[in-house]
């Protein structure tokens, strides 16, 4: 289920995490050539994105506890 994110932070190993409208989290890695999001290194990419929908793995599988 796509989710708009409202904010991030950083987690204990300093990757980024979205925050979604769900009260959900997900990881913003920026991990070439697999993963590609240089916009989430940089706080002006971050904040270009919010409002962005991500798919939210834990809103689309009752069976993943939050």
């Amino acid at each position: 289920m796509n989710q708009r994110i409202v904010g991030y932070h950083q987690d204990e190993h300093d990757d980024w995490v979205a925050d979604l409208a769900c009260g959900h989290s997900q990881h913003v890695r920026h991990q070439p050539p697999f993963i590609n999001r240089p916009w989430v290194v940089t706080s002006q990419g971050r904040s270009q994105h919010m409002g962005t929908l991500l798919n939210c793995k834990r809103c689309d599988d009752p069976l993943i506890i939050s």
